[in-house]
């Protein structure tokens, strides 16, 4: 059952940023990388089992978020990429901050919110810290990635530029992720199962957007999104 609705979110998730895409264009997926990483940080603090693997939930929005910046990227350029990537870790940090801020206000006698909302948003400053770090880190190496790799195939070969950024940062952002929230807390031999699968499932993940980075291509012709940045 985990497996077969993993498989139908992360396509509807992945179709829904085409959709918003083709509706708004470019502020479309600012709002859309803001909105899933805002979201995927809340989902991640469900684990499941998927595939035989213990792993969080949040992997499937955190990787159509690489897809949004994939588009920004390969449509706009790597200075509007990047913006989107500080858009959704200046909104991260925001989101991070007033909740905390939240937690602190005395709740009246009948208010029914405040455990629940402190067991979502009370979790300690070192996973917010990884979290906020991880991001940054990943999502910058994937512009500068995707980028890289463009200029060297002369912009030929999306598919490669597309999955090697995408998987290359995502593997830095499990790293850096677990080594600042849980590098100490487990054993070793636990640390690293925790890591490879969690990145194991964000590569899965990764591996769906091809087709959709494509099908983008095919859907919005180059000269209209020149027509939209100029």
């Amino acid at each position: 059952m985990n497996e077969t609705l993993w498989i139908i979110f992360a396509l509807v998730d992945l179709c829904m940023v085409l959709v918003v895409y083709r509706l708004f264009g470019r502020v479309g997926l600012f709002g859309l990388m803001v909105f899933n990483l805002l979201l995927c940080n809340i989902q991640v603090l469900k684990t499941v089992e998927l595939f035989g693997l213990t792993t969080t939930l949040g992997n499937v929005l955190y990787a159509s978020v690489f897809l949004a910046t994939d588009l920004l990227s390969e449509f706009y350029g790597k200075q509007e990429a990047r913006k989107g990537v500080l858009l959704g870790f200046v909104a991260l940090v925001m989101m991070v901050a007033y909740m905390q801020i939240a937690l602190y206000f005395q709740p009246a006698a009948d208010d029914f919110a405040q455990p629940h909302l402190s067991a979502l948003f009370g979790f300690l400053p070192r996973i917010a810290l990884a979290s906020m770090v991880a991001y940054l880190v990943s999502q910058m190496h994937d512009v500068w990635a995707f980028h890289a790799i463009k200029q060297r195939t002369g912009g030929k070969l999306l598919w490669l530029r597309n999955n090697a950024s995408t998987m290359v940062s995502q593997l830095l952002d499990s790293a850096i992720f677990c080594i600042i929230a849980f590098w100490g807390m487990f054993p070793v031999e636990v640390f690293m199962e925790i890591m490879l699968s969690t990145y194991i499932i964000k590569v899965a993940v990764a591996a769906l957007d091809t087709p959709f980075i494509y099908l983008a291509k095919r859907i919005f012709p180059k000269n209209d999104v020149v027509a939209e940045t100029a």
